[in-house]
């Protein structure tokens, strides 16, 4: 049976990323959904958008944009006038640009069409959103002001994370943003931060980020049955490397 698979932040970490597709057994006929932040963190940022590239043309795939993605594509485009370097070099852009150093031109501009070509969200015919970090309008992901907040968004999941349980979701002061839509899947904020190293529900959100960019591993989840699979912890993979750590 076809399924239909979630798969957090990467930061670079392709062997991680190649544990998870391999435990899964992931097919063709399977469906991939990637939450973003593909780079910045160890030191495969350009061999993971190769391997996603040519995923792409053995099966359906969905890449969703990532904070981290945009600040690359900013960075290999010349638009370095809203990039703070010191910060994102901190935060894991150092390596990217390091790995970058032996990238030819030619390839560097394929790289910069498959990140122009990631979406901001998707919302399948289940009424599950995907999206790397969330969202601010009370009215849904369509009527989004401002859409740098789908790949930067903090609240939505600190929200759910501040919710009170004994809350009913039919009452007044539940929150609006977390009755839209049956499922959210998002990424961009690690579990790590709450001491989790699983995938975690808050309310309808499922938080699919499980430190990949820092000591935790990388996740596979299906969106049907909820089974999961996971790399080895990103440091035992990258042993000489730091991350984002």
């Amino acid at each position: 049976m076809n399924r239909t698979l979630v798969i957090g932040d990467i930061h670079g970490g392709l062997r991680a990323l190649h544990q998870v597709i391999e435990r899964a057994n992931v097919t063709q006929g399977d469906t991939l959904i990637f939450l973003g932040d593909y780079v910045d963190g160890w030191s495969e940022s350009p061999q993971v958008i190769d391997f996603l590239m040519d995923l792409n043309q053995k099966q359906n795939c969905i890449f969703i944009r990532g904070n981290h993605d945009e600040l690359l594509l900013d960075w290999l485009k010349g638009n370095t006038k809203e990039i703070d370097e010191p910060m994102w070099f901190k935060h894991g852009g150092e390596a990217t640009v390091v790995a970058y150093s032996s990238i030819s031109d030619t390839k560097k501009k394929v790289h910069i069409k498959f990140l122009e070509s990631l979406q901001n969200y998707y919302l399948d015919d289940q009424n599950r959103l995907f999206v790397h970090a969330g969202f601010t309008n009370m009215n849904g992901v369509k009527y989004e002001y401002f859409p740098k907040l789908f790949y930067w968004d903090r609240t939505l999941w600190e929200t759910a994370l501040a919710l009170n349980e004994d809350i009913d979701s039919n009452s007044f002061f539940y929150p609006r943003r977390l009755k839209l839509y049956s499922e959210i899947y998002i990424g961009h904020t690690p579990v790590t931060r709450i001491g989790e190293v699983v995938p975690i529900q808050k309310a309808c959100i499922w938080n699919v980020d499980t430190g990949a960019a820092f000591f935790g591993p990388l996740t596979l989840l299906d969106v049907d049955t909820k089974q999961f699979w996971q790399s080895e912890p990103l440091p035992h993979l990258y042993p000489t490397e730091k991350g984002r750590n």
